[in-house]
């Protein structure tokens, strides 16, 4: 499960990438409020996205934080993987983080690591194809569908 803490950085991220206009910082207490995070929470994930290369600060009363990469170029394995590690269910098949399962006799014919494997594998494609940008992407064809569903609901 992803957690919270993942989830409020993609929630910011997301925010960043659908209402900076060129690049203008925007203050961490109108992300906090209308992405519904705690402040001081919000204020530690923004510092490591920051520090990860992912976001630009800038002092001062005109201040905030903006997106250092576009949005095509950030995507959630990576956030994902900052935040709460890695991606893999188990650690003998986990790419950054690869550890020995205890109990394995030869990972060459461990039919539960070439499952797992595959679900890695799929999984972290998935997740590296999921950038801010398709994030925004199907943010507003969902809200097309829904437009369209509520209009037919009043006919």
């Amino acid at each position: 499960m992803v957690s919270r803490k993942t989830k409020y950085a993609i929630n910011a991220l997301v925010y960043l990438a659908r209402e900076s206009k060129d690049g203008q910082p925007i203050q961490i207490s109108c992300i906090a409020e209308k992405e519904h995070i705690p402040r001081k929470f919000l204020e530690a994930i923004l510092l490591q996205l920051r520090n990860a290369g992912m976001l630009n600060s800038r002092k001062g009363k005109l201040g905030g934080y903006s997106l250092q990469k576009s949005p095509e170029e950030i995507n959630i394995a990576d956030v994902m993987r900052l935040f709460d590690g890695p991606i893999a269910l188990l650690p003998c098949v986990a790419y950054k983080y690869y550890k020995r399962c205890d109990e394995c006799v030869d990972e060459g014919t461990c039919g539960i690591r070439a499952v797992f494997s595959e679900v890695r594998t799929e999984t972290v494609r998935m997740l590296k194809n999921a950038t801010l940008a398709e994030v925004l992407r199907r943010s507003e064809g969902l809200k097309e569908i829904s437009l369209v569903k509520t209009k037919n609901k009043k006919k």
